[in-house]
């Protein structure tokens, strides 16, 4: 039977849920339209756009485990990680906006630095939120399903963001006839969601310590706590790494989406669509997956669920041969499988670090771990802009600017649909043979939490 000390109660489930409003739409907005935006609205050339989205990105990974090591050392000294959480959900919203500020008239390097300089901005105050927010499961209990039960409810608002980010964002752009107006508009509203999201999460963060802390020292140390978290926990180096090839393949398809609509499906609003059958199975399927977990474990799940969007990527490689509206069948398989793609990890993470706090016998390195992870996480998602720039570049891209037409080559057109479909399955295989090596199990957490 649980205790009161690691049941959850609805409110604490509904508050951190909420954080995914802001997690998961400045994940899919960014990753959706930047690359367009700098490309087809402001005439960066492709390998220009995806380096300054990859640039924000790398310095996102760079200070993930210094703020990891900040929001482990705050807990230790005012008994809290909310204030590193309440810096970001008010810088974030500003610099979201910024991103899409680009004066009208700037040339494409002009506009490429402002966009650079505001994205990694944005960045920084992310991760300030991001890195104690993922900490924070394995805080708020100790019980293994209970943290299922967390996760499952925080994916089932991250597929809500992402239906509402990721379709309702271009129908904001759509609605004006100047699409620099129609980006800077599209900002403003997310920008509303995305700091309301943040702060309503922030009051879930506990008020005291609940567990032993060692503070890091410095900048040094934070790097050295990470890398020492990662050599020493093999269930963790796993995961992440599995994790990680898996945030590549939906980063690669994310910043592909908005290509796929407009050149292979004929139509910039197709996407709506395109996310529509991406969400609609997530959010069915999110229950389900935590029923799946609680029954035949969280790791076997993980596994069912990566292959069956393995499955779905490989049907898509069709379109390559024959586009048309029938991809969106394979598109909402992948949804469904996507929702375990997101409980499923996420939940066995915090399994991970009490399993270090306890077999192992370290200090809470809650916060290093989750610095590590978000790293992790922001180099797969970042990685997919790049390859996809590479991918627009080799097969002969043509960048254009605002309200100015241009038709592409055929190669490019398949080069996009690669993108969208086989490279994301290599991916996924690649990851299906990483996490066949992780080991930990139920009965491991509970053994040595007993």
């Amino acid at each position: 039977m649980r205790s009161a000390s690691t049941t959850l109660t609805r409110g604490q489930i509904t508050r951190y849920a909420i954080g995914s409003l802001g997690t998961g739409g400045f994940a899919t907005l960014p990753g959706l339209v930047l690359v367009y935006y700098l490309t087809d609205s402001l005439g960066v050339t492709a390998l220009a756009a995806g380096a300054i989205v990859t640039g924000a990105k790398v310095w996102d990974v760079l200070i993930d485990p210094v703020i990891g090591g900040l929001s482990d050392t705050a807990l230790a000294r005012s008994g809290s990680r909310r204030g590193l959480m309440l810096i970001g959900s008010i810088g974030l919203p500003i610099a979201f906006v910024l991103t899409f500020a680009v004066p009208a008239g700037l040339g494409p390097v002009a506009s490429g630095f402002w966009v650079l300089i505001a994205f990694m901005l944005a960045a920084t105050c992310f991760s300030l939120f991001q890195v104690p927010y993922i900490a924070l499961p394995a805080e708020l209990t100790d019980d293994y399903r209970e943290r299922t039960r967390l996760l499952t409810w925080r994916v089932v608002m991250l597929t809500v963001a992402i239906l509402l980010f990721g379709a309702g964002g271009p129908e904001i752009r759509g609605m004006f006839g100047d699409p620099l107006l129609g980006y800077l508009v599209m900002a403003a509203v997310a920008a509303v969601l995305l700091g309301a999201g943040l702060f309503v999460a922030s009051t879930v963060a506990p008020t005291r310590p609940m567990l032993p802390v060692r503070p890091g020292a410095s900048i040094a140390t934070h790097y050295r706590d990470g890398l020492d978290a990662l050599r020493e926990s093999q269930p963790f180096r796993v995961l992440l790494g599995a994790f990680m090839l898996q945030g590549l393949a939906t980063g690669l398809m994310l910043a592909a989406a908005q290509f796929v609509a407009r050149w292979v499906l004929g139509d910039e609003g197709a996407v709506t669509p395109l996310f529509v059958a991406l969400i609609a199975p997530a959010l069915l399927m999110a229950p389900v997956w935590k029923l799946v977990a609680d029954r035949i474990g969280k790791e076997r799940g993980f596994r069912i669920a990566s292959t069956v969007f393995l499955a779905a990527t490989v049907v898509l490689g069709l379109m390559v041969w024959m586009p048309g509206w029938w991809i969106l069948a394979p598109v909402a398989l992948a949804g469904a499988a996507y929702a375990g793609m997101q409980t499923l990890p996420m939940a066995m993470l915090p399994d991970v670090i009490a399993h270090d706090r306890t077999a192992a016998g370290h200090d809470n390195r809650s916060g290093v771990f989750s610095g590590v992870w978000t790293a992790g996480e922001t180099t797969g998602m970042a990685l997919g802009a790049t390859v996809l720039s590479i991918v627009l570049a080799a097969t002969g891209y043509i960048e254009t600017t605002a309200a100015v037409e241009v038709a592409q080559p055929d190669a490019a057109v398949t080069g996009i649909a690669v993108a969208f479909s086989l490279l994301p399955a290599a991916l996924m295989l690649l990851s299906l043979v990483a996490l066949a090596r992780y080991r930990l199990r139920e009965r491991d957490i509970i053994g040595t939490s007993a």
